[in-house]
């Protein structure tokens, strides 16, 4: 059995938590920016394949205690590293501390390096080369106050990458975090959602995708098809039943709209190229004039923030227009804002039922859950 660990945008380690055990994992154990848990390489080669919200699956090698540089590259050399990936695959390495005790990352990450030079050098006689870019090999070392894992990452770039999305307008949010702001909504396949802020696409590409059962990674490739312990028959098999799962596209309720014209030209480029312009409806309209699509649905916005508008002033007066739209035309929709603008609610005087810490990347933000019941959100003034 395997040990590894996933980890996910901060604020979405639950929804992860399900997700993997839904795959097969055992011994699952949500922690602050991911989960662990245990499996055999085909429940790796799942979640990788499968998972909306993780960002990487990264397989522990090695484990241990530690006082200094050299107690890591002792206990990196011990490792058998000829045995996992051939002396032809660049690699790299990457440290992340925490209460780390050591002067210098850098150098930490320089004496693993080393380390695995000098065990492939003693196996086979010579050593891999280093590429930061695109290497074929991706070694984590986490560093506690007194422990340090080993970790080969098994999913290559990270798993937000779907493949799907060619180009976007400044700030997209990552796909993982699109996709798990869908689920936090509670919204359904078959139920109207509508992203009147569509930006480039990334909550549309992701919400169609749900509702066609496409696998977000059945159009890339994989860290762990680097390994010597890939298992190509397993991963053709594993691949193949979740491609046949995959419905044609079809019109799935699903409608985005923006008031910049670049953005919704984006948008439609992205869902071309992803294949899923058919499950979508698009418009080049006003978030304050969007008509709603239905009587009842799901809308998930990510308004500027002022680090993309620029100016404070310029939202303080979008969001009471925005308020009015909602209050005029979507009473019996749940509605949903990402926003790292902890104002938003009371400038738009509307009541929020929930408030999740969320973190885009660096940003911490709020999604904010307001329910648009006819009449009752208003907040009267005191």
């Amino acid at each position: 059995m395997n040990q590894f660990f996933a980890t996910c945008p901060r604020g979405l380690e639950s929804l992860l938590a399900s997700e993997l055990t839904g795959f097969g994992a055992s011994n699952v154990k949500a922690t602050d920016g991911g989960v662990g848990f245990s499996g055999e390489m085909p429940v790796c080669y799942r979640a990788n394949l499968e998972s909306r919200i993780a960002t990487r699956i990264l397989w522990q090698v090695g484990r241990g205690r530690y006082a200094n540089e050299d107690d890591l590259y002792q206990g990196t050399f011990n490792l058998n590293w000829p045995e996992w990936f051939n002396v032809g695959h660049d690699f790299m390495v990457k440290v992340t501390g925490v209460k780390c005790p050591l002067k210098s990352l850098e150098f930490a990450t320089l004496r693993i390096k080393d380390a695995i030079c000098d065990r492939f050098r003693q196996a086979v006689g010579s050593r891999p080369y280093i590429d930061t870019k695109e290497p074929d090999v991706r070694v984590h070392a986490y560093l506690a106050a007194e422990d340090y894992q080993l970790y080969i990452d098994t999913s290559g770039n990270p798993l937000y990458q779907r493949g799907l999305r060619r180009a976007s307008v400044e700030a997209p949010l990552r796909e993982n975090l699109a996709a798990g702001i869908i689920r936090l909504s509670g919204w359904q396949p078959g139920q109207p959602l509508l992203d009147p802020m569509c930006g480039s696409g990334t909550f549309l590409l992701e919400a169609a995708m749900m509702a066609l059962d496409i696998a977000p990674g059945s159009g890339r490739h994989f860290g762990f098809e680097k390994l010597k312990n890939f298992d190509a028959a397993t991963w053709e098999k594993l691949r193949s039943k979740v491609l046949q799962r995959a419905k044609p596209a079809s019109f799935q309720k699903i409608y985005g709209s923006d008031a910049d014209l670049r953005a919704v030209r984006v948008s439609r480029e992205n869902l071309k190229q992803a294949g899923l312009l058919d499950a979508v409806q698009l418009s080049h309209v006003d978030m304050t004039e969007v008509p709603a699509p239905a009587d009842s649905g799901v809308m998930i916005a990510n308004p500027p923030y002022g680090i993309r508008i620029g100016e404070d002033e310029e939202l303080a007066a979008l969001y009471p227009r925005m308020a009015e739209a909602l209050k005029r035309r979507f009473s019996g929709w749940n509605t949903y804002f990402l926003t790292n603008d902890m104002r938003l609610p009371k400038l738009m005087r509307l009541a929020p039922s929930k408030r999740t810490p969320l973190f885009n990347g660096p940003l911490e933000c709020r999604l904010f859950e307001i329910k648009m019941v006819a009449g009752s959100n208003r907040r009267e003034k005191s």
